[in-house]
C-alpha cells in the first residue's frame, strides 16, 4: 500500500476505478455509460428534461439524442407533462426498470467486492465517512 498518496489523489484514483467499473458493467448490460446515468438518475420516477441535464450534467442537446436513442431501444419513454405542455417526462419502460436493475445489481456487488479486505470495523467508517461527504450530492444511484 502506497502511504505517500495524498488525499486528493486518492479520491482520483477512486473516481478512476469506480468510473472504469461502470463502464465495464454497462458493457456487459449492454449500455453505455452515459446510458447507464440515464437509468439510474430515472428510478422510478418520471423525470423532466431540464432536471434530468441538470442531474446528468449535460446539455439539452445532447440529452435529447441520449433519450431518443434509449427511446429507440424500448429502455424510456416520452410523455407529455402535465402541469406544462411544452415539457416532456422520461419515464423507464419495464424493459429500461430491468435493464436499470441487472446494471445496479451487478455494479454493486463490484463495488462492495473492493472493500472485502478491509476489516469489518474499517469497512464500516469507510462507509459512513463516504455518507457524509456525498450527502448533498444528487441521488444517482438509489440503494
Amino acid at each position: 500500500m502506497d502511504e505517500t498518496l495524498s488525499t486528493a489523489s486518492s479520491l482520483v484514483r477512486l473516481t478512476h476505478l469506480v468510473h472504469t467499473l461502470y463502464a465495464e458493467v454497462g458493457r456487459g448490460c449492454d449500455l453505455t455509460t452515459a446510458q447507464a446515468q440515464m437509468l439510474c438518475s430515472l428510478g422510478n420516477r418520471p423525470t423532466g428534461m431540464a432536471e434530468l441535464s441538470a442531474t446528468l450534467g449535460v446539455e439539452r442537446s445532447s440529452l435529447t439524442g441520449l433519450v431518443d436513442r434509449a427511446e429507440h431501444r424500448g429502455l424510456v419513454v416520452r410523455q407529455p407533462d402535465a402541469q406544462d405542455r411544452r415539457a416532456v417526462k422520461v419515464t423507464l419502460t419495464a424493459e429500461g426498470l430491468d435493464a436499470l436493475h441487472r446494471f445496479h445489481d451487478e455494479l454493486t456487488k463490484k463495488l462492495e467486492q473492493l472493500l472485502t479486505e478491509l476489516p469489518a470495523k474499517e469497512r464500516d467508517q469507510f462507509t459512513r465517512t463516504l455518507r457524509r461527504i456525498v450527502a448533498d450530492a444528487p441521488a444517482v444511484f438509489a440503494d
